[in-house]
């Protein structure tokens, strides 16, 4: 594991059970208690944790900024890839589907597009990477949504995609998300982006979340959902126990894929 995913796992873990020892995250992640010690000040230095004697404690913050997506691409790529696959078996053999942006569900496009059912299906979409990645296997049942794209992520938002979204039923929305907390529940740096989040949502009959271990545990300010509000989520092994268990609380059918 790299340095930069280990911080993210470590940043995680201090958000969900509000600290961390560093004895602890040694045993965890398998190296020195003088690298963990690094990874705290780095991640101190960021305003990730706080620095505390014997390891950090959670710095309770809604976080604004928004990573590139070619960024995303190069985060977590075994544990989305691995999500991505699980949602497959989330997917109805006829119907109408929603498939939201991000990363993990740019994978899912990709390996969807490639199973004979995809061409049984009503497929609304709004990612531009991942339209392309269905339409690239001669599908013609791809709906994208109009509207802006915003550079940032590639996703189309704005007032045309919301009063299309207004007259369409899926059977399953396959959503992503920047954080999931039990407290503030599923949350994004961007309004516009949350407003078609919630669409896809209240539009679906279940809603899938693909979220990895990285996003559990943080906040940022948009909550555009409760864990309520969901039906499945699935994230990988490196997820916190104790998230996973209150997650589960809440009546969330919760899938954990090995990366």
């Amino acid at each position: 594991m790299y340095a930069e995913e280990r911080r993210r796992h470590i940043a995680s873990l201090a958000a969900v059970d509000g600290w961390v020892k560093v004895g602890s995250l040694a045993e965890r992640f398998a190296v020195t208690s003088e690298t963990i010690r690094r990874d705290l000040a780095a991640l101190d230095a960021i305003g990730a944790v706080h620095r505390v004697r014997g390891g950090a404690r959670a710095a309770h913050s809604y976080q604004t900024s928004e990573v590139p997506l070619a960024d995303r691409n190069r985060s977590a790529t075994e544990a989305k890839l691995a999500i991505a696959t699980a949602a497959l078996d989330f997917v109805p053999k006829s119907g109408t589907i929603f498939i939201g942006a991000g990363t993990t569900n740019n994978s899912l496009a990709e390996f969807l597009g490639q199973t004979e059912r995809a061409a049984d299906l009503n497929i609304v979409i709004n990612s531009l990477p991942g339209a392309l990645s269905l339409a690239s296997y001669g599908l013609d049942n791809v709906q994208l949504l109009g509207g802006t794209v915003r550079g940032m992520t590639q996703s189309i938002v704005g007032p045309t995609a919301l009063r299309y979204l207004a007259l369409q039923r899926a059977s399953v929305a396959f959503i992503g998300t920047d954080a999931l907390t039990v407290e503030h529940g599923l949350s994004t740096a961007d309004t516009q982006e949350a407003a078609i989040k919630t669409a896809f949502m209240t539009n679906a009959e279940k809603v899938v979340v693909l979220c990895d271990s990285s996003k559990l545990g943080r906040d940022y300010l948009v909550s555009f959902a409760t864990i309520r509000d969901i039906d499945v989520l699935i994230t990988d092994s490196a997820a916190p126990d104790s998230l996973v268990t209150a997650v589960k609380k809440q009546g969330v059918n919760v899938i954990v894929v090995q990366r």
